[in-house]
C-alpha cells in the first residue's frame, strides 16, 4: 500500500531533464531560481503544507490555554466531558490526525518529491554543463576539485531552500500569532516578546552575514582540500615511483590546517551567535511569564493565559534555537552553492557556431591558412602556419620538444579556438562545424593513453559505442590483445572482455593498454588518422606484429603521425619538419637528408652520432 504512494511522490521531478540551454547564471538568486524555476509548483505545495502544521501548532498551544481556563471554571469536574466534549473531540482529530497527515505530506514532499530527484537534476544539469567545457577548463583545475563542486553544490542548493521554506512559516506563524494570542489576553503579555524580536533580528543581522562569509571560505578551503588528496591518489604511481609519501602528507597537511583554520574560525563565530541568542532566550523566558504572573496577581490575566503564554514562549525559544541552527546551516549550503557556482558558471570557451553544420568528409584534405595561436600570450607557439595535406596523405609530424607539433593537433581537433587564420577539412571551416562532428571523423590514438574504468569490452567499443561485441572482439585480435584480455580479472571477479581495467587503466601494462586504445581506433574507423607515438609503449616483437593492422587502419586515410623515433615514420608520404611553431621543412625522408637541415641533424642523432659527439665533448 506505501510502496504505491511513494513511487507517486517520487515521480514528479524528472533528474535526467537537460533543463534551460545555455550558461547557469552567474549571480547567486538567478542561479538557485534557474533550477528551482522548472519545479516550483512542489515548493509551492511545500509552503502550503508547512503552513498548515504551523497552524495547527499553534492551535493547540491555544487549546492547552482554554483547556486550563474550562478547567478553572468547570462547577463539577464529573460533568467536564460532557459539557465540552466537542472541543475535546475536535482537538483530538486535529492532534491525532490532522497534524500527522500535514507533517507526513510534508515529509512526502520533501523526502520523497525533492530529496533524491531534485538533488541529482541539478547534479545532472551542472555535469552536462561542466562535462562541455574545453580541454583548458579541465587543464587548469584539479579533477577531483571539480568533481566535489558537482556533488556538493546539488544537495547544498535543495537543502538551502527547503531550511528557508521550513524557517520562513514557523518564524513568520509562531511569533505572528503569539503576539495575537498574547495581545487577546492583555497587550502587555506582548512587550517582552516585541523587545526579543528586535534583539533576534539585530542578532541575524550582525551575525548572519559574517557566517555566511566564514561558510564560504571553508567551504572553499575543503574543495582544495579534496583536490589535493584526490591529486595524490590519482598521481600514486608517481608518488610511489619516487617514493614520496611524507612528501605527499605534508602537502595534504597544509591543505587541512588551512581548512582546519577556516572551519575554526566559523565555528567560533556559530558559537558566539548561539551564545547571543541564549541570553535573549532566557531573557524573553523571564521576561514573559514574570510579567504573566504579575498580571495574573492584579487580575489582569486568567491563569490558561498564562499556561499559554508560558508554553507558546518555550516552544518559541525552541523554535528559535532550530532557526539559528538552520541559518547557520542555510549559510554553509548557501556559501557552498556559491562556490560550486564560482566553477560551474563559467562560460564554455570553446562552442559551437550558432549554425554549425555536421561536418562531412568525403576526402579528407586538410588546410592550415595563415594559423595563429599563443595560449593567449602576446607571441610564440604557432605564428601564420600554412599548410595543406592531400587527401590520403600520410604525413610524419617532426620537431623538437616544444615545437608546437602537439599544438597543430590540438588546434585542428579544436581543443581551442584560433587567434587568427582557419583551419579546413575538405573546404569546411572547423569553426563553423560541430565540435562533436569534427571529433568523430578524426581518430586518435594518443601515447599517453588513458582508458576509462570500465570494462575492456567498454572501452573498446568506445570508439563505436554501436558495434557488437564480435566486432569489439575481432579489433582486439587485430592489436593482438585478444590473448591478454581473455587472462584478466578484477578483484570482483569479473573476467576477460567484462574485466574492469581500473582508473586510467591502470591494472594493464603501458604496452596492453596502448594496444586497447589502437583497437578502439580501429573500430572507430575515421577518414582522419592522428597517431601520437601510438606505439611508443609497445615492444619491438609486438609492434612488429600490429604494424600490419596499422597499415590497413591508413589505408584510404588521411593520416597525421607524430613520432620521436623517426625510423617508424620515415615512410611516410611526407614529412613535415616543425620549429618554434613555423614548419621549417618538408619532403620525403631521402630528400630532407639529402638537404642537411633540422631533419638531417635528428636523424644524425639518432642513428648513434649523437651519442658519439656527446661522449667525446
Amino acid at each position: 500500500m506505501l510502496a504505491p504512494l511513494l513511487a507517486w511522490f517520487e515521480k514528479h521531478i524528472d533528474p535526467f531533464a537537460n533543463g534551460p540551454d545555455g550558461k547557469p547564471p552567474g549571480g547567486l538568486l538567478a542561479f538557485y531560481w534557474h533550477y528551482v524555476k522548472p519545479v516550483w509548483p512542489i515548493f509551492v505545495l511545500m509552503l502550503i503544507v508547512g503552513f498548515a502544521g504551523s497552524i495547527i501548532e499553534v492551535s493547540l498551544f491555544a487549546f492547552i490555554g482554554g483547556l486550563v481556563d474550562r478547567m478553572r471554571l468547570s462547577p463539577d469536574p464529573a460533568t467536564f466531558f460532557h459539557d465540552h466534549w466537542p472541543i475535546l473531540v475536535w482537538m483530538a482529530i486535529v492532534a491525532a490526525i490532522l497534524r500527522p497527515v500535514a507533517f507526513g505530506i510534508s515529509d512526502l514532499v520533501k523526502n520523497q518529491t525533492i530529496s533524491a530527484p531534485f538533488t541529482n537534476r541539478i547534479r545532472w544539469q551542472t555535469h552536462r554543463w561542466v562535462l562541455r567545457q574545453s580541454l583548458g577548463y579541465f587543464q587548469n583545475d584539479f579533477a577531483g576539485r571539480i568533481a566535489n563542486k558537482i556533488m556538493q553544490t546539488g544537495p547544498a542548493l535543495r537543502e538551502s531552500v527547503n531550511q528557508c521554506i521550513e524557517a520562513i512559516w514557523f518564524v513568520l506563524i509562531y511569533t505572528v500569532s503569539a503576539l495575537y494570542l498574547f495581545a487577546q489576553a492583555d497587550l502587555r503579555l506582548t512587550i517582552p516578546l516585541l523587545l526579543w524580536i528586535a534583539g533576534y533580528i539585530f542578532a541575524l543581522r550582525f551575525f548572519v552575514p559574517q557566517v555566511k562569509a566564514r561558510a564560504i571560505a571553508n567551504s572553499d578551503a575543503r574543495s582544495r582540500l579534496t583536490g589535493r588528496v584526490v591529486d595524490s591518489y590519482t598521481s600514486i604511481l608517481t608518488v610511489k615511483l619516487f617514493a614520496q609519501p611524507d612528501r605527499e602528507d605534508a602537502y595534504v597537511a597544509e591543505g587541512m590546517r588551512i581548512h582546519m583554520e577556516a572551519f575554526k574560525a566559523q565555528l567560533r563565530m556559530i558559537t558566539f551567535m548561539n551564545t547571543a541568542v541564549w541570553a535573549l532566550n532566557g531573557l524573553l523566558m523571564v521576561g514573559t511569564t514574570g510579567l504573566g504572573l504579575w498580571l495574573w496577581s492584579k487580575g489582569f490575566v486568567s491563569i490558561g493565559a498564562i499556561a499559554l503564554s508560558t508554553g507558546l514562549v518555550i516552544r518559541i525559544v525552541n523554535m528559535s534555537g532550530w532557526i539559528m541552527w538552520v541559518v547557520t546551516g542555510l549559510f554553509e549550503n548557501i556559501g557552498q552553492v556559491q562556490e560550486g557556482m564560482e566553477t560551474i558558471s563559467r562560460e564554455h570557451d570553446v562552442v559551437d557556431a550558432p549554425d554549425a553544420k555536421t561536418l562531412t568528409v568525403r576526402r579528407g584534405e586538410i588546410r592550415f591558412e595563415n594559423v595563429k595561436f599563443h595560449y593567449g600570450r602576446e607571441g610564440g607557439i604557432i605564428d601564420n602556419l600554412s599548410l595543406v595535406i592531400k587527401p590520403g596523405e600520410k604525413v610524419g609530424l617532426v620537431g623538437r620538444s616544444g615545437a608546437g607539433k602537439s599544438t597543430f593537433v590540438n588546434l585542428l581537433l579544436r581543443f581551442y579556438d584560433l587567434e587568427g587564420g582557419r583551419i579546413l577539412v575538405d573546404g569546411q571551416d572547423i569553426s563553423q562545424v560541430t565540435q562533436d562532428s569534427l571529433r568523430a571523423n578524426i581518430g586518435m590514438v594518443t601515447q599517453d593513453t588513458s582508458l576509462l574504468h570500465r570494462s575492456v569490452m567498454d572501452n573498446i567499443r568506445y570508439g563505436k559505442p554501436e558495434a557488437t561485441a564480435a566486432e569489439a572482439e575481432a579489433a582486439a585480435r587485430d592489436v593482438q590483445a585478444h590473448k591478454f584480455v581473455l587472462d584478466l580479472e578484477d578483484y570482483k571477479g569479473r573476467k576477460a572482455y567484462e574485466a574492469h581495467v581500473g582508473e586510467r587503466g591502470v591494472k594493464l601494462s603501458g604496452g596492453q593498454r596502448q594496444r586497447i586504445a589502437i583497437g578502439r581506433v580501429l573500430l572507430k574507423n575515421a577518414p582522419i588518422l592522428v597517431l601520437d607515438e601510438a606505439t611508443s609503449a609497445l615492444d619491438s616483437e609486438v609492434e612488429a606484429a600490429i604494424q600490419e593492422q596499422l597499415y590497413a587502419l591508413m589505408k584510404g586515410k588521411t593520416v597525421i603521425a607524430i613520432a620521436h623515433r623517426l625510423s617508424t615514420i620515415a615512410a611516410m608520404d611526407r614529412l613535415i619538419i616543425m620549429d618554434e611553431g613555423a614548419v621549417v621543412e618538408t619532403g620525403s625522408h631521402a630528400e630532407l637528408l639529402k638537404r642537411g637541415g633540422l631533419y638531417a641533424e635528428l636523424w644524425a642523432r639518432q642513428s648513434g652520432g649523437f651519442l658519439a659527439r656527446e661522449a667525446a665533448e
